[in-house]
Order: structure tokens, then sequence, then C-alpha cells
């Protein structure tokens, strides 16, 4: 059975240690412990599999209790289904939120390009060109 050090999966992954027991100390992975005191770390291929979900689900912008759900429904695959319906609703819900944020910042960007065209033809109007450092509005 394989097995990585944190410093392994750290590497592997291009995380920080400190996120990987971050990670541990929300549940999300579970090591072993070995050596003097139980100070060194073990993680299996069952702890790598669940820090590459945990990333994935990251990336897509669920929460951690979010991540711990689904993962953790992973491991019993007792109902499939019920796990596809879980993960379908979290990101149609995250589909949402994205989307509605992709709005606001078309509609800001839209503001500012007015804002910018005003301020050049007020410049305009009276004689001043515009800083150097001043972009056109594309």
């Amino acid at each position: 059975m394989s097995t990585y050090t944190i410093t392994e999966l750290a590497r592997e992954f291009d995380i920080t240690p400190r996120a990987i027991r971050f990670y541990e100390d929300q549940g999300l992975l579970s090591p072993t412990r070995e050596g003097a005191g139980g100070r060194s770390r073990v993680y299996t291929a069952r702890d790598r599999t669940r820090l590459k979900l945990t990333l994935r689900g990251k990336r897509l912008g669920l929460s951690l209790s979010e991540i711990k759900s689904l993962v953790d429904m992973y491991e019993s695959p007792k109902d499939t289904s019920a796990q596809l319906n879980l993960f379908l609703d979290l990101l149609a819900r995250h589909r949402e939120t994205l989307e509605q944020q992709r709005e606001d910042i078309e509609m800001a960007l839209a503001e500012l390009a007015s804002h910018e065209e005003e301020c050049r033809r007020l410049l305009g109007e009276i004689g001043v060109p515009e800083p150097s450092g001043a972009k056109a509005a594309s």
C-alpha cells in the first residue's frame, strides 16, 4: 500500500504543509501517526484521493463543509444517485452565484467605461490632454 509524507503531498499538489494540516483539522484527512510521540504523519492513498478531491472542490468554489460531505459520501457508495444529486445541487447553486457575479462585473465595467468616456469628453471640451497613464476603454 502506498504511503506519503506531508512533504510529498505538499510538493505533488503545490500547496503548503500547513494547508494539509488545516484540511486534517477540518476532518478531510486522517493520517496515521508514526515515530517518537506520533510526530510524523503518514498519508495513505485514501488521504491522497481525499486531498485531490478537496482541492478540486476548492477550485469549483465549494466550501470545506460542502467538500467534506461530498467526499464522505464518495467513500460510502451506498447510494450513488444521492451523491450525484447532491453534487448537481451544489454545482447549480455555485453556477448561479458565479453567473450573478459575472453579471455584476459586466455592469460595473460598463459603468466604468461610461465614466471614462464622459471624463474624456469633458477634458476634450476644455482642451486638456488626457494624462499619460489613462488607458482608453476597449
